[in-house]
């Protein structure tokens, strides 16, 4: 049989759009061939539609799709695909209709203009930046699609993960939907994912897919979905492993792609496709890449503003803008104060001449000055100041926050923001200041990996000043300021922040694995008191597993002390 991998972008909420994409590349597949296509996990309504989930008028247009689908798609096809599931089997929605308490996560297969097979996902994940059970009501049984001579088992995204869970001590879920797919006897899986990109990702869903297919000792297709949406960013990959699990064929990364694979030839000795593995800094810039360039395109948006400051994490955000947009759609502004050094000025000049941005210089120590001049005397009759005093420093930061907006405003561009995961998790960052804006960029790349990314992105050519690189980081809000006045080492702080974040860790593990209890102290300190400043924080791209914006929950007031 000659499979079609599907594998798209499709826009949340834009049924229509997904429907005439999806329709265009099936007939394509069959114009190649294919007697079989298969789609991603909720194809038509885009990945996660969240909340227009309980909107009539969008469960109405869904309906409306997957039936122009079924009147549409080559009737000589096979056409698996995600859509969702009202009622069962499907009803008309009518107009009093505000959501489903009965909806589903299905895949539905069509042929011969008509719905031959449907399929509810079983495992619903609600953990980090899933909330599925929020919206859906499980399916009961595995569903096996009998096309052409051929048994084929149809799952959805977490089906599929969960047998591969249990063997590595992760149980999520009361049972494996999947654990009777051997009894089955069918001749392939298909396994429809929409399957966020974090790092390293890739390689555990390669070993899920291969457990799954050795299990049903059965070929497997699966077909994941590509692209950004909102905080999410999608690799695609989609893979084709043989009853062996082996793989025999992928996808590329970060691209729209559709592929035809005879799975007679899965017995071959050579493989269709074995792509050569990108460097981890590769597939880490690639997704930023693809996750500005389809925040802002999906938002409407044409072009973005950020300030450069002439440090690293400045030149870094403006070099992913640059190449997600193109150099005419980016605008740079530098910012002066008393403060700022002449080094800082030169820098975001060279940064720009390198990338080919605009550049604005707009002086704001006149603004500064008069701010001081009225706050100032008030501040001091109103209270001393205490050890540490910010309140002067951060006003520079927020006449930045001011000035980045105003030209996003008149522009009608987006304002990116340009702190780091290190930053923002322990708030060394101004609220309505430097994080003012509309997108986080790199709000989940540690400073250690701001580094490896910068290096990166010079790699053929310098692009960022080296001087951004290598001079000591400082937000220059008083005199001689550097970072490591306010914060430990980056590297050592980014190792306790990687053992918290990812791994769990409290207290007494970190001091016992080594690591200083005062910086450990100091640092689960700070990241419990700056909540309330991520709470405010512009949507963030997502590339770990462990990020501080849509999968971190954690409560703003709470009394829970683990800093002693």
């Amino acid at each position: 049989m000659r499979v079609a991998l599907i594998q798209m972008n499709p826009t949340v909420g834009a049924v229509e759009a997904n429907v005439s994409q999806l329709l265009e590349r099936a007939h394509a597949a069959r114009a190649a061939g294919a007697e079989l296509a298969v789609a991603s996990e909720l194809v038509v309504t885009g990945y996660a539609p969240r909340d227009l989930l309980t909107r009539g008028a969008f469960l109405r247009q869904v309906a409306q799709g997957t039936r122009r689908l079924m009147a549409e798609a080559p009737p000589e096809l096979c056409l698996v695909f995600g859509t969702l599931g009202v009622g069962v089997p499907p009803r008309a929605l009518t107009e009093s209709d505000s959501h489903s308490s009965c909806l589903g996560n299905d895949a539905v297969a069509l042929f011969g203009g008509r719905e031959v097979a449907r399929a509810r996902k079983r495992a619903l994940p609600n953990y980090r930046v899933f909330d599925e059970a929020r919206y859906f009501t499980p399916g009961s049984e595995t569903t096996v699609l009998e096309h052409r001579d051929a048994r084929i088992a149809l799952s959805v995204c977490e089906d599929a993960w969960v047998g591969w869970q249990l063997e590595h001590g992760e149980r999520r879920y009361p049972a494996d939907p999947l654990a009777s797919v051997a009894a089955l006897d069918v001749d392939l899986v298909l396994t429809l994912s929409a399957s966020p990109f974090t790092l390293h990702k890739h390689r555990q869903r390669s070993e899920v897919f291969a457990h799954l297919a050795r299990r049903a000792a059965a070929p497997l297709v699966a077909v994941n979905q590509v692209g950004g949406n909102d905080e999410l960013i999608f690799d695609g990959r989609s893979q084709v492993f043989d009853a062996a699990g082996r793989c025999r064929a992928t996808l590329p990364a970060f691209e729209e792609h559709t592929q035809v694979v005879d799975l007679a030839a899965l017995s071959a000795s050579e493989l269709i496709s074995a792509p050569d593995e990108e460097p981890t800094e590769a597939l880490l810039y690639r997704a930023l890449v693809l996750g500005v360039q389809d925040y802002v395109r999906k938002c409407g948006i044409r072009s973005v503003v950020l300030g450069l400051s002439g440090g690293i994490d400045s030149a870094l955000t403006a070099a992913i803008a640059v190449d997600a947009l193109g150099a005419e759609r980016v605008l740079g502004l530098a910012m002066p104060t008393r403060y700022s050094s002449e080094g800082s000025l030169t820098d975001a000049r060279e940064l720009a001449e390198r990338l080919g941005v605009a550049l604005k210089v707009v002086d704001i120590d006149p603004l500064f000055a008069s701010y001081l001049s009225v706050l100032e005397p008030a501040l001091d009759g109103a209270a001393a100041p205490p050890p540490g005093d910010v309140s002067l420093e951060n006003i520079q930061a927020r006449i930045r926050g001011t000035t980045v907006m105003a030209f996003a405003n008149r522009l009608g561009a987006l304002a990116l923001t340009t702190g780091n995961k290190s930053e923002v998790a322990m708030g060394y960052c101004t609220l309505y200041g430097d994080m003012a804006g509309g997108l986080a960029v790199l709000s989940d790349v540690t400073k250690t990996w701001v580094y490896r990314l910068a290096r990166y992105v010079n790699r053929d050519a310098v692009r960022i000043p080296l001087a951004s690189i290598t001079k000591p980081p400082s937000a220059e809000l008083r005199p001689g300021q550097v970072d490591r006045d306010s914060l430990p080492a980056y590297d050592l702080l980014d190792r306790i922040l990687e053992r918290v974040l990812e791994g769990g860790m409290g207290h007494a593990e970190l001091v016992a694995g080594g690591l200083p209890e005062a910086d450990v102290s100091r640092v689960l300190a700070l990241l419990r008191a700056s909540e309330h400043k991520r709470r405010q924080a512009a949507p963030g791209l997502i590339v770990t597993g462990a990020d501080l914006g849509l999968g971190w929950r954690m409560p703003v007031a709470h009394g829970h002390r683990d800093e002693r």
